[in-house]
């Protein structure tokens, strides 16, 4: 849960330099675009027991083939939701140059989903 990280708006600018930093030092300039959900309001995934699943949408014409992307997400967890992130923007035929989030939980294994797309997460949680 990032609510406590977004209610602070020095500590949400520290983290998000931090990823800022990151991409500069890995990507230089050649990141086209940064994917992720903007929401404008924290919604919750309903609690266990329920079956895994992700289901995103893009539009068709959101990127052009050959853009480069990088993946943005609060929290990786199973990998279900950039996994389906990563999937559609395959479709687009655009190039995902990493996954990032702000806390990862390495019990899950998650990132493994991801491979071989190159992850890169500020805190971890087993």
């Amino acid at each position: 849960d990032i609510s406590p990280l977004l209610k602070d708006p020095a500590s949400f600018r520290a983290a998000i330099g931090l990823l800022a930093r990151h991409l500069k030092a890995t990507h230089g300039g050649r990141i086209d675009y940064i994917a992720g959900e903007c929401p404008v309001a924290a919604f919750r995934e309903p609690p266990p027991p329920r079956a895994p699943r992700a289901e995103l949408e893009i539009q068709k014409d959101a990127l052009e083939a050959g853009q480069r992307v990088v993946v943005v997400d609060d929290l990786l967890a199973t990998g279900g939701t950039m996994h389906a992130a990563c999937e559609l923007l395959g479709r687009l035929q655009a190039e995902v140059l990493e996954c990032v989030s702000l806390v990862e939980l390495t019990s899950l294994k998650g990132r493994e989903k991801l491979a071989p797309i190159p992850f890169f997460s500020l805190l971890q949680y087993e």
